[in-house]
């Protein structure tokens, strides 16, 4: 949510409707045996993404919370697929990742991960939601409305039993192994679960929450045009009774 504050900025008319990962799926990683022992340590390094990555949007605020000055790293441009090949080959100090993959780095790279999450330091917006051209959302109301009733119940139906949503999966895309995406749900389903899609609803914008995230964005990254926080999103689809129950 935090790059799509940016575009709202900068004239995105768009409208969130249904949060998938109440927690930041960013996450960093490095080779321990690089010197890199955590963040602190990033200063003078080469981060590798792809240009566009949201990890290199937000960066800002991330470094700023640690007290470490965002100008102090050198980003390089490389494939998203690129990441893990770059950073076993030392072409990069760093590269960045959803956490909903931690699995695929720890079993490539193995004992010498180097890992953060931002969330632990510092840094927790919203991670990936479900966004709607506004212009359509006006016009097409009940739509929306459907949809994202079905998809808040099919969420939370995979986390009582994910076996049947994970095996969907596979059915459709048959390179995919039941191993790796059982593991990536589990993943997922800690980018899902915080105490107000718990207590509240699965898929829910929390007020305060998207206002802090605006004031972070504001502030660390830069709005170029002020909006209200409240225009970006909506709840007003939502079943209040569905909710995240790990």
């Amino acid at each position: 949510m935090g790059g799509v504050l940016v575009a709202k900025g900068k004239g995105a008319d768009t409208v969130a409707v249904f949060n998938v990962y109440a927690n930041s799926p960013q996450g960093m990683y490095w080779l321990k045996s690089s010197g890199i022992k955590g963040i602190k340590d990033f200063p003078g390094r080469k981060i590798g993404n792809p240009a566009a990555d949201g990890a290199r949007t937000m960066w800002p605020a991330l470094a700023k919370a640690n007290g470490i000055d965002p100008k102090s790293v050198t980003w390089v441009n490389i494939d998203a697929n690129a990441k893990l090949s770059a950073l076993k080959s030392k072409a990069i100090d760093i590269t960045t990742s959803f956490y909903n993959i931690h699995h695929v780095f720890q079993k490539e790279i193995g004992a010498d991960l180097g890992f953060l999450a931002w969330r632990e330091v510092g840094l927790n917006p919203y991670g990936n939601s479900v966004i709607v051209n506004a212009d359509f959302l006006a016009k097409n109301k009940p739509v929306i409305d459907r949809f994202v009733k079905v998809t808040q119940r099919a969420f939370a139906a995979c986390v009582k039993d994910p076996k049947p949503c994970v095996q969907a999966l596979i059915d459709a895309n048959g390179a995919l192994s039941i191993e790796n995406e059982t593991v990536n749900w589990q993943l997922v389903e800690v980018l899902m679960s915080d105490k107000t899609s718990r207590e509240v609803a699965l898929g829910i914008h929390d007020d305060a929450r998207m206002k802090a995230d605006y004031e972070l964005v504001r502030d660390y990254v830069g709005i170029d045009k002020p909006f209200d926080v409240k225009t970006t999103y909506t709840n007003e689809f939502l079943d209040r009774s569905v909710k995240m129950t790990k």
